[in-house]
């Protein structure tokens, strides 16, 4: 169920719902089915699986610039909408971390691979930390950014107050519908602040930022945006919560990639520095001097080519 509509939207202005969410470029967009939905993927290139996935408040295009990257560099450079966003069904439930895991590795499946190397950031970095220790066999390698393991986030958000404040956005998810009405409002200038803020110098141009403003405004989309950090912060007490965060306690036997901007404000340094206590595999740590939340975006070029390099090494040691 896609609950997109477009017509007199103020997103409008950009097109309707299926040209914001699916920018032209060098890029096939096509849609796939797997775990009871559609998905949205943008791919280009030839060779083994990279599956990207974004964070918030984005989508699939946040990898605009890796996609061609990596497609330059014999890979099969696979971007998808997660569930709720983009291009992505809308759908009533299913927004807790261990389906979304389930959607990604059976977007692998639909795109007739046996593995891939999964790239997360953000919300999408959480989904990687979960698939790979879910779903082992269908994870050939791990990289992500801004986003330490599900544990160690779940810790400093109870434990940290200079994280807890820092992600005071996900407390305030926790208010029922105000939350959206605030994303939307002013032609979803919050998504433009939010960006402002979690980056570095280097912010992402005007422009990009539109397009992401534009992209929230698709109907239901800030709704489903917002579901998957209800559930993390609602379900800490919960039985489905305590038992998520046992299953979390699986350790991830790819070899893991790290990636972080100094200047995060919204994630810590001191928060995702330390994940590599549940990696039993090769685990490389990379921070990324003078850049915030958005490293792939804010040096598109250095990120690039740290992940292509990594993944192109037969043996990343630790």
């Amino acid at each position: 169920m896609n609950l997109a509509d477009g017509s007199g939207n103020p997103w409008k202005k950009g097109g309707s719902s299926a040209s914001v969410a699916r920018p032209d470029g060098p890029w096939t967009h096509r849609d796939v089915a797997a775990n009871g939905a559609r998905f949205h993927i943008a791919e280009v290139g030839d060779g083994p699986l990279v599956l990207f996935l974004h964070g918030f408040p984005q989508f699939w295009w946040t990898w605009r610039h890796q996609l061609t990257a990596l497609a330059d560099a014999g890979f099969r450079a696979v971007a998808m909408d997660l569930r709720g966003v983009g291009g992505s069904d809308r759908t009533p439930r299913g927004y807790d971390p261990g389906n979304l895991a389930l959607d990604v590795t059976g977007v692998i499946r639909s795109l007739g691979e046996p593995d891939a190397a999964l790239v997360g950031h953000d919300l999408g970095g959480y989904l990687a930390w979960t698939a790979a220790a879910m779903r082992p066999k269908l994870v050939r390698r791990l990289a992500v950014c801004s986003m330490p393991h599900p544990r160690r986030w779940r810790t400093a958000m109870l434990t940290d107050l200079r994280q807890s404040r820092s992600g005071a956005y996900i407390w305030g998810f926790q208010r029922p519908w105000l939350p959206e009405r605030q994303l939307v409002a002013d032609d979803a200038a919050l998504v433009g602040e939010l960006i402002h803020s979690w980056s570095g110098p280097s912010l992402p141009d005007d422009e990009a930022i539109d397009v992401y403003r534009r992209a929230m405004q698709i109907p239901s989309t800030a709704h489903c945006a917002i579901e998957p950090y209800r559930w993390m912060v609602r379900s800490m007490a919960r039985p489905d919560g305590i038992q998520f965060n046992r299953r979390m306690k699986r350790p991830v036997r790819v070899p893991t990639l790290h990636l972080h901007g100094s200047l995060d404000p919204a994630i810590r340094t001191g928060s995702a520095a330390g994940s590599g206590e549940y990696v039993e595999a090769p685990y490389r740590w990379r921070l990324f001097d003078g850049l915030g939340h958005f490293p792939h975006e804010e040096d598109p070029a250095a990120f690039s080519a740290e992940l292509v390099n990594w993944l192109k090494d037969p043996e990343p040691d630790r």
